[in-house]
């Protein structure tokens, strides 16, 4: 009898045990699920408020870039066609032996006029809005072929797909500020751009045949950098190659699923 008993006593025991056992674990896989989904939800916290900083940074800088778009138009362009006109007048009054440095003047205005016309759509978010990534880049092309910085090449492949406007802006964005480089750094003869439109992304690749430089020095350059968050704003593959002596490659592939779930 005594037997049964302390046998139905360790079984009694072994059963709170393994109760315990399974009460500990089971609280513990809780505990854990709730930590990860409070450490998930606190990391889509700071990604959403990351994206939004960056958001409100680009909103602020395509304002300024707006700003200064409608000033060059607006204030410096018509003080150019003024000055212009003013030109014509002194042609009329001037000794004949000056007309000719006239002319040269008001071509070197009118030519002004021009650039500016062509730089401020260029830096206005509406019109890039207007005219989209294609024309824009165009825009932009050629007028470093018509300022002979060097010669740019536009190449455009497969069927043009529509793309959210605002990705096509920082999209832009990106390209414009590796031209930038280019003309500032490169020493390049030739800027080759070339856009290819996948079946579910738009691949770019825009290069140079400048100087290039090591790709393994980080250089901190405030421009890569700038590039480097756009693209992670599309959720973009970004890539940029250079070695001295070979220019530099930029690569950029977007997912138009992206667009899709913006």
């Amino acid at each position: 009898m005594l037997q049964k008993e302390e046998v139905l006593l360790i079984a009694y025991f072994i059963a709170v045990i393994f109760l315990l056992v399974l009460f500990v674990v089971f609280f513990f896989i809780a505990f854990q699920r709730k930590k990860n989904k409070y450490l998930f939800e606190r990391l889509e916290a700071e990604k959403k408020f990351e994206k939004e900083l960056a958001n409100s940074q680009l909103e602020i800088q395509e304002q300024t870039l707006k700003n200064i778009a409608w000033e060059l138009h607006d204030n410096v362009g018509q003080l150019l066609s003024v000055a212009n006109i003013q030109l014509n007048m002194l042609m009329n009054s001037a000794p004949e032996k000056f007309h000719q440095q006239i002319i040269e003047t008001k071509e070197v205005v009118t030519a002004s006029v021009t650039e500016i016309r062509s730089l401020s759509k260029i830096l206005n978010t509406d019109v890039i809005k207007t005219n989209g990534l294609v024309a824009s880049l165009e825009v932009e092309l050629e007028r470093f072929n018509r300022l002979n910085f060097l010669v740019a090449t536009f190449k455009v492949e497969g069927d043009e797909v529509s793309i959210k406007s605002q990705d096509e802006i920082i999209i832009f964005r990106i390209l414009q500020e590796f031209f930038s480089n280019v003309m500032k750094h490169a020493k390049a003869n030739n800027l080759f751009v070339h856009l290819s439109y996948k079946e579910n992304a738009l691949e770019i690749l825009a290069k140079d045949d400048g100087v290039g430089y090591d790709a393994s020095v980080h250089h901190g350059n405030s421009g890569m950098h700038t590039m480097k968050s756009r693209a992670e704003l599309l959720q973009a593959d970004f890539k940029i190659d250079s070695k001295i002596g070979e220019g530099t490659n930029l690569f950029l592939k977007y997912p138009y699923t992206h667009d899709k779930q913006s």
